[in-house]
């Protein structure tokens, strides 16, 4: 199979957000070593970072609650690594823990492009990010992740697999230097986690390899026979797209990819909708509308300096209920689970219906959540009533054409919208009880090529609720404005320009599989913080008198413009650009869930590798951070040996992987 921690059209991708223990019980920030080198000079390494709500992790060797344990996972140099992923054993911590963070700290330096990477324990992915691209003077970021959602996997040896894919030559000379360590801790009231926890992937760790698979050249398909005493299940879902499918939501019909096939090139297809769906027995069973990830190169690198997109450090999974199915699963037999990925099929006269199939390639696994009841129970019922009609489809698109008759423009939109409920009755051994899951979602997407292809105006969104019988839900929308230009001459100089807005609303209630930021606040423990990009660690005290949470809702949204200009001469490729982020993070009282709280506020400028402006709010404590350095211009990866067009996802090109050695089906 492909290596899957490559990266297709996007320029380099890599990044720093520095968090590092500092003396005190909970903590989260940056070294001083780092503070001072990121505002030292040009020649100091740039660090990037992702903002995101403060994860707390403890320091020292134990509180009040048990043991402190941190453990180094994993030292290692990414180089010529595709297909050769890092290979670790762990073994569980000597004392009982009920919460893990993770701690990703990354530095490279050189000329290197943007890389996916996937981390598994066994056949189980546990963590998908990305990398940042290095520059001449070396950049460094670190992640922090919550993990106790795998806390079934840590408390047994594992076999540690981490991919991420990577060419050192003479062209490309930046390998990614990593460290990834886990800090196992207790914290009272924590919520429970899974029982059994199995993979819906490839399972090839047995051969020391990455188990994601690549659609749609894999059947992503797996059988088991469950164990038959569930008392809930849960199933997320992993996918981004690469290569043909990196840009999806810029894609058009597959009767409008030709339209300027003579000027700006071949488009790619299966229109800008994209759906995963999860499929038990053949049968839908929940599906997962892709936030349109936009990793650290994509569009104009400029966008990403240093602040990277959103999520482009953890990928976030999507949460499907399947406990409407136990009846069924919980019979002893085997049964299927299957991932697949469906675009849009048109027929040139405005009609659209789901496609089979959809463009190379999508990267897909996913994880089961069992929760299980008493030993020796069987669960029992009635089967699932399944209410998941096709969804509406609606589509139009015009082209016009210009004095020469040559096509000029072409406008094409697109509105997709479904429902979907599933529900039974379910005998466990807690007793009887009704189970459902719901899903209601819309999409719209306009796409307005002008300039015979080379300007493109893409605006979209998608809306989605889901809820479960359990007390879960959670409401997302995904708003995207994207404008760009380029240009590719006789004499080989390539130019980008584009501007885009972009948001992520994320709102979660009750009992989520994965941690959604609140439980650091339901911690009485006192708390420090240490405000990202500061010249020196600034502490503060977390109030110990916070009320508990029951719902985290989280609002963020990115601007930026930027250019590009890659220079045949010889002289370089560079890029500028002015990014600024607005991240609000609050947590729902649990006694009143209509009462919000105001947990973490963030508003940050970069332009031109500078931090201008940078103000932080930590549960009402306000910090402002000082500039980094003057602004300047970042050189970045030549685009030579492949098009313009390829990196912005606009048609057909010479592929990254195939750049770099990854191979055909790889991207890079």
């Amino acid at each position: 199979m492909p290596s899957l921690s490559t990266k297709s059209h996007c320029f380099p991708l890599l990044y720093v957000f520095i968090a590092s223990l500092v003396p005190s019980t909970f903590s989260f920030g940056f070294p001083n070593s780092v503070f001072d080198k990121r505002q030292a000079s040009a020649s100091a390494p740039l660090v990037d970072f992702q903002v995101y709500e403060p994860v707390l992790t403890p320091s020292g060797t134990s509180d009040q609650y048990g043991c402190i344990y941190t453990q180094l996972l994993m030292s290692y140099e990414f180089a010529n690594s595709y297909g050769a992923p890092f290979v670790g054993e762990y073994t569980p911590p000597p004392c009982t823990f009920n919460r893990v963070t993770m701690n990703f700290t990354v530095t490279s330096q050189g000329r290197q492009f943007d890389r996916l990477a996937l981390m598994y324990l066994g056949d189980i992915e546990v963590f998908r990010t990305s990398t940042a691209e290095p520059t001449a003077d070396g950049i460094v970021w670190t992640y922090i992740k919550e993990m106790e959602q795998y806390n079934a996997l840590w408390s047994e040896d594992q076999k540690i697999i981490f991919d991420l894919g990577n060419i050192v030559d003479s062209t490309y000379t930046g390998p990614f230097y990593t460290t990834l360590t886990a800090t196992f801790f207790t914290v009272p009231d924590s919520q429970a986690t899974a029982d059994t926890i199995l993979p819906i992937s490839a399972e090839q760790s047995a051969s020391n390899l990455g188990s994601a698979f690549s659609i749609p050249s894999q059947n992503a398909s797996i059988s088991y026979q469950l164990p038959q005493n569930i008392e809930r299940a849960v199933i997320s879902l992993s996918a981004c797209g690469q290569i043909a499918e990196e840009f999806w939501y810029t894609n058009t019909f597959s009767s409008e990819v030709n339209t300027f096939e003579s000027t700006a090139g071949t488009l790619y297809g299966y229109s800008p909708f994209r759906e995963v769906q999860l499929l038990i027995d053949g049968q839908l069973a929940g599906v997962s509308w892709p936030f349109p990830i936009i990793f650290t190169g994509g569009i104009v690198p400029g966008f990403w300096r240093p602040i990277v997109g959103i999520d482009a450090f953890d990928l976030r999974q999507h949460e499907i209920d399947v406990t409407p199915w136990l009846p069924l699963l919980c019979d002893g037999a085997s049964h299927s689970f299957e991932i697949r990925v469906a675009g849009l099929n048109d027929d040139g006269a405005g009609h659209a219906t789901l496609s089979e199939t959809v463009g190379s390639y999508w990267v897909v696994t996913g994880t089961i959540f069992l929760f299980l009841g008493a030993e020796g129970s069987v669960t029992t019922g009635s089967e699932p009533t399944i209410d998941s009609p096709a969804p509406s489809i609606e589509i139009s698109s015009a082209v016009t054409m210009n004095a020469t008759g040559a096509n000029e423009t072409l406008a094409y939109n697109t509105a997709v919208s479904r429902d979907i409920s599933i529900s039974s009755t379910i005998k466990t051994s807690a007793g009887s009880q009704a189970v459902s899951w719901t899903q209601s979602l819309a999409y719209t997407n306009f796409n307005g090529l002008t300039d015979q292809g080379f300007v493109q105006l893409t605006e979209q969104n998608t809306t989605g609720s889901d809820s479960s019988s359990s007390g879960y839900a959670n409401t997302y929308s995904y708003p995207l404005t994207v404008n760009s230009s380029f240009f590719e001459d006789a004499a080989g100089d390539v130019g980008i320009n584009g501007s885009l807005t972009r948001g992520l609303d994320y709102n979660v209630f009750g009992p989520s599989v994965f941690p959604s930021g609140i439980q650091n606040f339901n911690i009485t423990t006192s708390s420090s913080f240490t405000p990202a990009g500061a010249l020196t660690p600034l502490k503060v005290q977390v109030p110990g008198s916070l009320p508990l949470f029951s719902g985290a809702l989280l609002s963020t949204t990115q601007t930026a413009s930027a250019e590009y200009f890659s220079n045949a001469t010889g002289n370089g490729s560079y890029s500028f650009g002015t990014t600024t982020q607005d991240f609000d993070f609050k947590g729902a009282e649990m006694s009143d869930p209509t009462m919000t709280y105001e947990l973490y506020h963030r508003n940050v400028m970069a332009v031109n590798l500078t931090i201008t402006e940078d103000t932080q709010t930590l549960t009402g404590q306000t910090f402002k951070v000082p500039v980094a350095r003057p602004g300047l211009s970042l050189q970045v990866p030549e685009s030579e040996g492949f098009t313009v067009r390829s990196l912005l996802g606009r048609g057909p090109g010479q592929t990254k992987a195939e750049l770099a050695g990854g191979g055909p089906g790889s991207s890079a």
